[in-house]
């Protein structure tokens, strides 16, 4: 059983948390903590080898924390829980092994601890170990997607889009639409930047099945798929888009 500590300065979200691991039956919890400081001290003495972590904390931004637990040694293996997906990919940059949105999804943590426990078995996460570098959709042309237990293998070229629909993360391909648990800013960081790109804080688009960019109000545009959907750039992207496609 893993033990585990939690540093979320939120009482509610706290307790809840706790109760969906100890229905896990797969982690201890030995620890938790309100804030940057308690956290370090009790997490350096009590050596947990899993750190459930939000980035809003009333002392401080828990990505500090992160790089501060990292030099631990051992280091606990982190999971972000928190209810800002914006900072997943600096989150994941400090090596985060996995990313959790509130509120919490009892299957989605259950999916995480069951991916955590296989990757130490394979000897890929003991604590302090980096994990390995995400170029399996560069290498195979595939996007490896978990939905209902089963790896499901998407072909690149196929994805119309990937957005953020009705608070599910939605894969559109060619034939196909799949419902995914995990957050957008995770196949942001998996996907070829060659090939994929942000518009929108919910869209991530495959620039090979753009047919045509409208105009919108307030110098924003909208994206025409080559299946007909439309998909909304923001004035954020919209730099970017127009240097990559070249308007």
């Amino acid at each position: 059983m893993l033990k585990a500590f939690i540093v979320e300065d939120e009482p509610l979200a706290r307790d809840e948390l706790k109760y969906l691991l100890k229905r896990s039956r797969q982690v201890e919890v030995v620890g938790e903590a309100e804030g940057i400081d308690d956290a370090m001290r009790d997490i350096s003495r009590l050596k947990p080898e899993l750190v459930f972590l939000d980035i809003e904390l009333a002392d401080g931004n828990g990505l500090h924390l992160a790089k501060r637990l990292a030099e631990l040694d051992p280091a606990p293996s982190l999971i972000f829980a928190t209810a800002y997906d914006e900072f997943a990919l600096q989150a994941f940059e400090l090596y985060a092994f996995d990313y959790l949105l509130k509120p919490f999804d009892e299957k989605r943590i259950r999916q995480t601890l069951d991916k955590l426990v296989k990757v130490r078995k394979a000897g890929e996460g003991e604590p302090g170990m980096k994990p390995p570098l995400r170029t399996a959709v560069e290498q195979t042309g595939k996007l490896a997607v978990e939905i209902d237990d089963r790896i499901v293998l998407i072909d690149r070229n196929s994805i119309l889009f990937i957005g953020l629909i009705e608070g599910k993360t939605i894969i559109k391909t060619e034939e196909s639409e799949y419902k995914i648990g995990e957050p957008l800013i995770v196949f942001e960081r998996k996907l070829d930047h060659r090939s994929f790109l942000r518009v929108h804080r919910g869209f991530i688009v495959n620039m090979i099945h753009i047919s045509e960019i409208q105009p919108w109000f307030n110098s924003t545009y909208n994206l025409i798929m080559s299946d007909g959907s439309n998909i909304p750039v923001s004035r954020t992207y919209v730099k970017e888009l127009k240097q990559l496609i070249g308007f």
